[in-house]
């Protein structure tokens, strides 16, 4: 199969990507809620040097190319799009300047020869962010800004003829209605039954449950994760145990290295740190295990 990812942290295989060029160049930083230190090119370096890593990895990379679209946050093309193993999920993205990105996920798909199962309508809204598989039948999301009732409804209705349950949990409203917090934004896989986690921001159904399925849960630091607006969490397990993160954060660094963890790092203070978005979020894995 070329395509399947009902887990998190198993070897990825496939992953769309997006190289951050014209439209990220031309943002408007305000517009975009982009913060201080937000540079273009500094972020397009940056990206490169995240994108090697990735492809070290022995990753298959399906490129969204940036045609001048204007679409400065689809870089994080882990948001418009879900796959399960029966197929793809077109999103609806809460955040309105993104909504034209799920086209682009389309199109990647239908060249890939990879089935959509179905696409968000109307005013349901879910980003993947917000989507975590606790299991390989089970997946959580997370009901906030970004991510609402009847959005969850309808993913729930087209996976649940694959015999998948989804779960909603509600989140913190935190920093405001601009900011970007997902259920991600607080929990990052870094293998089976074992997660980087900000507790004092998990749902506490949630963090019941994943004691229930026999989670271990590393703590992040929480004053890395106040200066990094979450982002010293937000972590890319190429393989279990086998993880990429933001630079900088090295409490953080030590606390997954001692959980078994081999961590690499790269330099985005004007990437991720001031675009809300983590190397978990540049990415969209289609095949996973």
């Amino acid at each position: 199969m070329s395509f399947g990812a009902q887990t998190m942290a198993q070897p990825i295989g496939r992953v769309i990507m997006r190289r951050p060029g014209e439209s990220l160049k031309k943002a408007e930083p305000a517009v975009w809620h982009y913060g201080k230190t937000f540079d273009a090119e500094r972020a397009i370096k940056q990206y490169a040097v995240f994108a090697d890593l990735v492809a070290a990895s022995g990753a298959e990379v399906l490129w969204y190319e940036d045609k001048g679209d204007g679409f400065a946050d689809a870089m994080f093309t882990h948001d418009p799009s879900l796959v399960a193993d029966s197929g793809a999920i077109l999103l609806n993205m809460g955040k309105p300047l993104r909504k034209g990105e799920v086209d682009g996920h389309e199109a990647i798909y239908r060249t890939a020869g990879i089935p959509v199962l179905g696409r968000l309508t109307g005013s349901g809204t879910v980003e993947g962010g917000d989507c975590v598989w606790v299991d390989e039948r089970t997946l959580c999301i997370g009901r906030g800004v970004r991510s609402n009732a009847e959005g969850i409804d309808q993913v729930r209705k087209l996976l649940a003829p694959h015999g998948i349950s989804v779960l909603s949990f509600d989140l913190p409203l935190w920093q405001g209605e601009e900011a970007c917090l997902h259920l991600m934004s607080v929990i990052s896989p870094l293998a089976d039954k074992l997660a980087l986690v900000y507790a004092p921001l998990l749902p506490a159904p949630f963090y019941q449950l994943l004691k229930e399925k026999g989670y271990t849960l590393v703590e992040a630091p929480e004053d890395e994760f106040m200066a990094s607006n979450g982002l010293n969490l937000n972590v890319l397990p190429t393989k279990p145990l086998d993880v990429i993160a933001v630079a900088g954060f090295d409490k953080t660094k030590a606390a997954m290295e001692k959980a078994g963890c081999t961590v690499a790092t790269f330099e985005a203070d004007a990437l991720c740190i001031a675009c809300e978005g983590g190397p978990t979020c540049l990415t969209r894995p289609i095949l996973r295990g």
